[in-house]
């Protein structure tokens, strides 16, 4: 069964920080683009952050330059630094990819930041 599983959710307060993960034990992360979305309560899932296979980056605005995503290949884990948080960036966090012409997502990861 393929799998994407996040972890390192928390709750934080104004300003602080975390790193979310997302690990698969069947798709190798190196050959594939890993993108990150995060949902608040009463809001669509917005796309958060993506890492190409190549190593390139992108990100929204609204996270941009506070986040930070990368791969660890040896741990075949990806990674979503997130700094200088604030309230608006609660959510529920996602990661996905495309692997054999279909899409993967993890089950997310809660994230919250307090005022």
């Amino acid at each position: 069964q393929v799998q994407l599983m996040e972890s390192g959710g928390g709750l934080v307060q104004n300003g602080g920080s975390l790193t979310p993960a997302c690990a698969s034990s069947r798709i190798r992360f190196s050959a594939n683009a890993v993108a990150w979305h995060r949902q608040a309560p009463g809001n669509e899932r917005e796309w958060v952050a993506t890492v190409t296979a190549g190593g390139a980056t992108n990100y929204a605005g609204s996270v941009n330059p506070r986040f930070h995503i990368y791969r660890d290949n040896e741990r075949n884990t990806v990674f979503l630094q997130m700094t200088n948080l604030q309230p608006q960036d609660t959510g529920v966090y996602f990661c996905n990819t495309f692997w054999r012409r279909q899409e993967y997502w993890g089950q997310g990861t809660q994230v919250t930041v307090s005022s």
